[in-house]
Parts: structure tokens; C-alpha cells; sequence
């Protein structure tokens, strides 16, 4: 049974400081942060990493310094994926993944291929991958939904792809994943404002956004829903559900860049095309984090 990738796993953030380089220091800060919180495992190099801006050597140091710091204390997944299969498997086999628990391979994006085409891009990265994949279904971002025939289809002929995070938004997809996955696939929300219903039809765990910002809360919220206390599980969702829709009101991830420079974590700086928060949002999440706390 995998439960390597259940709970909370958290998709970090990359800061900058006001030059737009990376923040190590800063790094180090949140890491320590989310890891205090009691999270279950960590994402590096995932969408809100704003990996598409960094350079392969950034990327390299970024995850050195992840390893680092983390120090084997909790699994750490790292992001490959993208929509030039050829490239994926290169990087698969140029990429030190020794100290890497699985890796997290999103759908294809811009191409728009069909479920055929998802099926042997997902069976090229699985016959290539030497760690367990996990698939990330974000439509929203990519124009192609993975559907859960596809996803099913994959987690029963290939052992090494072992979960799917899940931001189709459909509960009617991810109950036809959860109900006839094989034994040890996990299905985990790519939705923070979902993950307390999707747990109780069956998903397994979370890759969070808002788990940066408040990870001892999140993770509290999922854990005490795993074990079927949805009483205290919805009074944590219902405390943090507006500043998570607040977190995604003018983008990801300068929503949650916000959040943490109000918590004095990192700054809210980000690269290019992604700018920071609007004036209202900001102001929202000011208020919504100071009754919080």
C-alpha cells in the first residue's frame, strides 16, 4: 500500500528578492515553516514554484538547497513534466533523483493532444522514470483534461505511476477515479478549497497551496479528516476557506506570495508575466490573516 503520498503535500513556493533572484535565505525560512507545520511531504519545482521562469542551473540549485535544508525529514517530490515528451524523459535521465521520492509529471499543455495521446506520453515518462509518478490533471492551466479512463487505464498497467493530484474540479471524474483505482494508487486534491469534501468521497490527500502560509492548520484539517473527524476538520476548512479563495482571486501564485509576506516568511515578489496582487486582494488577505491569527 503507498502512503508515501497521502496527507498533505505541499507545493512550495520560490521566493525572489526585490532584484527577482532567488531568495535562498528566504527559502530556508519557509521550508523550516512548512515542516514545523507538520506536512507530510514537500513538491519542488511544481506550477507554484514558478518554475517556467527559472533557468536549469536555478532549478538545480533550488533543489539543492531543498534537499538540503529538509535533511531527509520529509519525502520530497520534484516536478518534470511538460509537453515535449522527448524533453521530459531527457531530464528524467539527467536529473540526480537519488534522495527523490517520486516525481510529479503534468498533462501536456498548449499541444492539446487527445486521451490516446495522454496515454502514451504518461506510459513514455512511467517506462523512463526510475521513482513513481505521480500524474497532475490541471485543465484549467493545460486545455487538456486527463480523463479518468486515462488515468485509470495508466495506474492499473504501470506499478511506478502511483497517484494523480486531481484539479479537474469534477467530482464526478474523481469518484470514478476513486472507485476503481487499483490497490495503492492515491488520489490526491489539487484543490485546496475542495480537499474536505474530496476526502470524504475517498481521495487520500492534498498537494496545497495554502499549506505554505498555514501549514499547521491545513495539515491538522486533512489529518483529522482522514480519520473521520469531519467535525473538527470542517471548522479549520470553514476558518481558512475565505483567505483560500482569496489566495486564487488574482492568481497563483502571487495570492499565497502575498500571504507570506504578511506572515514576514518571504517577500511577494514574482517574475514575469506574473505580477503581484491587485490593491482589493491584498488588502483582503490583510484583513482575513490578521483575524486569523
Amino acid at each position: 500500500m503507498n502512503t508515501t503520498f497521502q496527507g498533505t503535500g505541499v507545493a512550495i513556493v520560490t521566493p525572489f528578492n526585490k532584484e527577482k533572484q532567488v531568495d535562498y535565505h528566504a527559502l530556508e525560512k519557509l521550508l523550516e515553516h512548512i515542516i514545523s507545520g507538520g506536512v507530510d511531504f514537500v513538491v519542488s519545482m511544481g506550477t507554484t514554484s514558478e518554475a517556467a521562469t527559472l533557468t536549469e542551473e536555478e532549478k538545480e540549485k533550488v533543489l539543492s538547497e531543498v534537499l538540503r535544508v529538509i535533511d531527509n525529514r520529509k519525502p520530497v517530490v520534484l516536478g518534470i513534466g511538460g509537453n515535449n515528451t522527448q524533453k521530459v524523459v531527457e531530464t528524467l535521465k539527467n536529473t540526480n533523483l537519488d534522495q527523490i521520492a517520486g516525481i510529479l509529471s503534468v498533462a501536456p499543455y498548449y499541444n492539446k493532444p487527445n486521451q490516446r495521446g495522454l496515454y502514451e506520453h504518461f506510459s513514455v515518462i512511467a517506462k523512463s522514470s526510475p521513482k513513481p509518478v505521480i500524474l497532475y490533471n490541471v485543465p484549467g492551466r493545460t486545455s487538456s483534461n486527463i480523463s479518468a479512463e486515462t488515468t485509470l487505464k495508466l495506474a492499473h498497467e504501470f506499478d511506478n505511476i502511483v497517484a494523480v493530484k486531481e484539479a479537474s474540479g469534477s467530482f464526478k471524474q474523481i469518484m470514478e477515479i476513486v472507485k476503481n483505482k487499483p490497490d495503492g494508487f492515491s488520489v490526491l486534491s489539487g484543490d485546496d478549497a475542495l480537499t474536505l469534501p474530496l476526502i470524504s468521497i475517498g481521495v487520500e490527500g492534498v498537494i496545497s497551496v495554502v499549506a505554505n502560509a498555514f501549514p499547521g492548520k491545513f495539515s491538522t484539517m486533512v489529518r483529522q479528516a482522514l480519520q473521520g473527524d469531519f467535525i473538527k476538520a470542517k471548522s479549520i476548512h470553514y476558518e481558512l476557506i475565505d483567505i483560500i479563495n482569496q489566495l486564487f482571486a488574482d492568481g497563483n501564485p502571487a495570492g499565497v506570495k502575498k500571504a507570506l509576506s504578511l506572515l514576514n516568511i518571504t517577500e511577494d515578489y514574482l517574475r514575469l508575466p506574473l505580477v503581484e496582487v491587485n490593491q482589493n486582494v491584498s488588502e483582503k488577505l490583510f484583513r482575513l490573516i490578521r483575524q486569523l491569527k
